[in-house]
């Protein structure tokens, strides 16, 4: 299964909102339905497991993808090179 974190979705509206990105609400929808993704809701466990979690990273939706990642035992798809930085979590890509 492929997830998507609703904290994913936020960032993106905020992106979207803000002309960074050119595209909206109904191709989200369609990208999701046609990679068969389904969003990860982002929950007060997913919150918790920021406690304590180091400041490797500064952005505050990429900490709490970390966090999820952590709690969930899933692994992380990003370039991104902070996310390898935090024990624990496995980095794809």
């Amino acid at each position: 299964m492929l997830y998507l974190s609703a904290v994913s979705i936020s960032e993106i509206a905020i992106k979207q909102g803000k002309g960074s990105l050119d595209f909206d609400w109904n191709d989200v929808v369609k990208g999701l339905a046609t990679l068969r993704v389904e969003v990860l809701p982002y929950t007060d466990l997913h919150a918790h497991r920021m406690f304590g979690l180091p400041l490797h990273h500064k952005d505050p939706f990429d900490r709490q993808i970390i966090a999820q990642a952590l709690a969930e035992l899933i692994p992380v798809v990003t370039p991104d090179r902070f996310f390898q930085l935090y024990a624990g979590v496995e980095v794809l890509w």
